[in-house]
C-alpha cells in the first residue's frame, strides 16, 4: 500500500486575486492596448502590482491629472520602442532618439491618458484635466510616492520577433492617484 501524498493547492495568480483596483487595472489595459495600436504596435499585459517597480525604459512620459482625484501617469518604455511607436504614430520611419521622437512619445503618453480619462469618467477615479506631457530621458532615476495612493503599474510586452532581449520589449504604464 503506497502513500499518496496531496500537493498544496496553487497560489491564486489572477489578477483579481492581488486586489488590484479593478477599475484602474481595466481601463490601464484597454487604454493603453488601443493607444499602442495606433502606433501599429502590438501589446498584451503581462503583469501587474500595487508596488512600484524599477523601470529599465529610457524613455518616459507623464502627465498630470486633476479632478475627482490628483496624481499622475506615467508611461516608461525602452529607447526602441519608443522609436517603433513613434514612427508607427508619424507614419515614417525614425532612425535614433531624436527631438521628434521624444514629442512623439509626449503625444503616445497623451493618447494613452485620453483613453484612461475617458474610461474613468463615471468611477470615483475620475479627473477633468490633465496637463502637458513632459518626457524625462535617461534610466536610473526613481520616483518617490506619497503614502496614501492609489498606485498601480501595469507591465505590456509588445509583440516584435526583432526585439531580443525582454527588456527592450516592456513598456510600463503606471498611475498614482489621491482621492481628493
Amino acid at each position: 500500500m503506497s502513500a499518496v501524498a496531496s500537493a498544496p493547492a496553487p497560489a491564486a495568480t489572477s489578477l483579481e486575486a492581488m486586489q488590484l483596483n479593478q477599475e484602474l487595472l481595466t481601463a490601464l489595459i484597454s487604454a493603453t492596448k488601443k493607444g499602442l495600436a495606433m502606433t501599429g504596435l502590438k501589446a498584451e499585459c503581462v503583469g501587474a502590482s500595487r508596488v512600484p517597480g524599477r523601470q529599465h525604459g529610457e524613455v518616459t512620459g507623464m502627465i498630470g491629472v486633476h479632478g475627482a482625484v490628483s496624481g499622475f501617469v506615467a508611461i516608461n518604455m525602452p529607447q526602441r520602442l519608443a522609436i517603433q511607436a513613434v514612427s508607427g504614430l508619424l507614419g515614417e520611419p525614425c532612425e535614433k532618439l531624436c527631438s521628434q521622437v521624444i514629442d512623439g512619445a509626449g503625444e503616445v503618453t497623451n493618447i494613452i491618458v485620453g483613453g484612461v480619462k475617458s474610461m474613468l469618467s463615471q468611477t470615483g477615479w475620475a479627473f477633468s484635466h490633465i496637463t502637458v506631457p513632459s518626457v524625462i530621458v535617461g534610466d536610473g532615476y526613481q520616483v518617490a510616492f506619497a503614502r496614501g495612493l492609489e498606485l498601480l503599474d501595469v507591465v505590456f510586452e509588445v509583440q516584435d520577433p526583432e526585439l531580443v532581449l525582454v527588456n527592450d520589449r516592456l513598456i510600463h504604464v503606471s498611475v498614482s492617484l489621491l482621492k481628493l
